[in-house]
């Protein structure tokens, strides 16, 4: 090899190790820029709860499950109570259907502290909302803590699928679980679809709507949800909707003129009298003091009749709890009216109901009311409201 040969091969390794050893240096620079770029000292405005340092609030929260009062998270399959032990129809027919009842239990004792006070009756609310009884639980996974009013106006293009409600809460910074609220910052959050309702069970068509509806809702907010197996699904809703059906309780009586037909001028003014209130789309309902009602009263004409010669009462047994004795009112109720409109009480074939009869019907509503409180979807409950609704 002449001296030509090894001069140039020396120049050339020489040329490569500087080659490399300016590629190595421009990455090491540019590591540093993307470092300083990144990096900052700033609190992340996101975890900010009042003037609380970010990270103090952040840590223990992202380790903190969901909690629910009423059930664990991961819903095992519910069994509900015995059905009845006769057929009750879903038409308002008013025979006398096998009932029952246990009062609802006191609630418990208000913390001290308003501030305690406020957040119980958030994770309260937030169990009603998504509830592992009666909703298929759909947790969502986000990549970063979120802001309640950047997700409500995306939450709410979901808000039902078929007649099925849709519902989302969210663990909020300070460790407790709530209904969206705008200000509100979350760091996880649960959905919620009702697999129920007082016709129908949640369907294949209607929970494949809802996953795909789902996942656009989490790619806008920024989520992984955990959509649960829809055979498993089906097999939950059909047996709620089986026990919803065979609680589908609603309980009349009659009553009957001893004269001429009743005007319904003169009917207007002895209900009013009597309590009643007219709602907008002409029903007649008693009230119960706190916003809803106890039982409701059809005249059994149309609003273009003049007369009519029957009245009937109805309570919506799955829909008032025990403590309010709806049957007792509305018995209470119809002997009040049978005075002031010379009436009897009858059944739905004519026949005079006795107090004994009336009495064993008594019984019967409270065996009802039992075999929900043992279902644990005790009658008046939110539960039972939103099942029977």
């Amino acid at each position: 090899m002449t001296d030509l040969q090894i001069t140039l091969f020396g120049a050339g390794g020489v040329f490569i190790v500087g080659v490399f050893s300016y590629n190595k240096w421009q990455e090491y620079k540019a590591k540093k820029s993307v470092e300083r770029a990144f990096s900052t000292d700033h609190d992340d405005v996101l975890m900010r709860e009042g003037d609380a340092p970010a990270m103090e609030a952040q840590e223990p929260v992202l380790r903190q499950e969901p909690r629910f009062d009423a059930a664990p998270a991961a819903k095992a399959e519910p069994s509900f109570g015995a059905p009845p032990a006769a057929p009750v129809p879903d038409a308002p027919v008013h025979a006398e259907p096998s009932l029952g009842g246990a009062g609802i239990e006191a609630p418990a004792a208000a913390p001290a502290a308003p501030v305690q006070q406020d957040v119980s009756a958030a994770s309260e609310q937030a169990t009603s909302l998504v509830d592992p009884l009666i909703d298929c639980l759909l947790p969502l996974s986000l990549e970063a803590p979120v802001r309640g009013d950047k997700i409500l106006p995306v939450l709410q293009t979901l808000r039902l699928v078929g007649n099925k409600p849709v519902h989302f809460i969210g663990l909020h910074v300070n460790g407790d679980w709530e209904p969206i609220t705008h200000g509100g910052v979350y760091t996880k959050m649960q959905g919620g679809v009702q697999l129920a309702s007082r016709s129908t069970a949640l369907n294949e068509l209607e929970y494949s709507e809802l996953v795909t509806r789902l996942r656009g809702v989490a790619d806008e907010i920024g989520a992984e949800p955990e959509v649960p197996d829809m055979m498993e699904v089906m097999a939950e809703a059909r047996n709620l909707h089986r026990f919803v059906a065979g609680h589908d309780a609603q309980l009349g009586v009659n009553l009957h003129t001893n004269g001429a037909p009743w005007a319904i001028s003169t009917l207007l003014f002895a209900l009013e009298k009597q309590g009643f209130d007219v709602r907008p789309d002409g029903r007649f309902v008693m009230p119960d003091g706190e916003g809803g009602y106890l039982f409701s009263l059809s005249t059994n004409v149309t609003l273009a009749e003049e007369t009519t010669p029957r009245l009937t009462l109805l309570l919506d047994v799955p829909c008032v709890a025990p403590a309010r004795d709806g049957f007792g009112a509305m018995v209470a109720c119809a002997k009040a009216l049978v005075g002031r409109l010379d009436a009897t009480i009858v059944d739905d074939y004519n026949q005079a109901l006795s107090d004994a009869a009336l009495a064993e019907i008594a019984g019967q509503v409270q065996e009802f009311y039992q075999e929900m409180d043992a279902a644990d979807i005790p009658a008046g409950s939110t539960r039972a409201l939103r099942l029977f609704s």
